[in-house]
């Protein structure tokens, strides 16, 4: 069954924009409370965060789940008012304050333990960073988005035109504002934050999509210039549809073994594979219903058949 994908060109546009219309409003809503437009992880503006579970072979410890009204007060009376409470399945507790020393923390857990309940010592889990080394990972991070998708235009603009370049920059742009837009929905709705992983899992996104986008230009340029009397949109229309069963299997052979990292992975690799899932499958519709109609859009807006010139 053939899909004419340019048939409903304004259709994909319509769900991509309104899919990031709402994703920018999370981002602007995101930065009024957080100062940023995703809500900031440890990595990036350092502190300590302290994770701890209920340990539930206790007997009532955990009939319960954790009351963040009293953790707050034990936090107020340590002076940390402005500490980040985040209860996980009931039982965890996740603490993201200042810059806490060895004997604050151990203040802070014996006081826990005395008013929450007995918490597990085999469970706790601590991590502490400088706030200058957050500030270095989050520049890092930019730069290495900019950079790469500078690589990116100068590559397609070599081997193929820079028209190709442009929209296959305009497809990464909108994998990167989807993802980082549910993320900020999540970071509001949820509490979700994002860290140096979230950066790593936007850099694999790009290589993805930018990967299944040079599969499809590579097609439309070969279909090019095999049918140099077609009209560009049969062109695009038939290349994408001799791609598409690929682009479907390779994603959903890579998002298969991210879907059990998401399920089973553990709480570190949780939301890293959640980024990917979201990203790769945005990256195949990009690739599909935007990079290939915005250059069928753009060459039939030319005033000429220069369109049918592959280079």
């Amino acid at each position: 069954m053939k899909i004419h994908i340019l048939k409903w060109e304004r259709l994909w546009w319509s769900i991509s924009a309104l899919i990031v219309l709402v994703g920018i409003i999370a981002m602007v809503i995101s930065f009024s409370n957080f100062g940023a437009p995703l809500r900031p992880g440890l990595d990036f503006i350092g502190g300590t965060r302290l994770q701890l579970q209920l340990a539930c072979g206790v007997e009532d410890n955990c009939d319960q789940p954790i009351n963040t009204g009293e953790v707050q007060d034990i936090l107020n009376q340590q002076g940390l008012s402005g500490a980040t409470i985040q209860v996980l399945e009931g039982n965890i507790l996740s603490i993201r304050s200042k810059n806490l020393d060895v004997d604050q923390r151990t203040q802070l857990q014996s006081l826990l333990n005395q008013e929450i309940g007995q918490f597990d010592p085999e469970t706790i889990q601590i991590d502490t960073v400088g706030a200058t080394i957050g500030k270095e990972l989050f520049s890092s991070g930019i730069l290495a988005l900019l950079v790469s998708f500078f690589g990116i235009i100068v590559y397609l603009s070599v081997r193929f035109q820079f028209d190709y370049a442009l929209f296959a920059i305009v497809a990464l742009i909108h994998d990167v504002l989807i993802t980082a837009g549910l993320f900020a929905v999540l970071g509001l709705v949820a509490g979700l934050e994002v860290d140096s992983l979230f950066l790593v899992a936007l850099l694999t996104i790009i290589g993805f999509s930018v990967n299944d986008t040079v599969v499809i230009y590579d097609r439309i340029r070969e279909n090019l210039e095999k049918n140099p009397e077609l009209n560009i949109n049969q062109v695009v229309d038939n290349s994408v549809n001799q791609t598409l069963t690929r682009s479907i299997n390779t994603s959903l052979t890579t998002i298969l073994p991210l879907l059990g990292i998401f399920l089973f992975g553990g709480e570190t690799l949780k939301y890293f594979a959640l980024t990917l899932i979201i990203g790769f499958m945005t990256g195949a519709y990009s690739s599909i219903f935007i990079a290939s109609t915005l250059l069928a859009w753009w060459r039939n807006r030319q005033p000429t058949n220069s369109q049918l010139n592959t280079n």
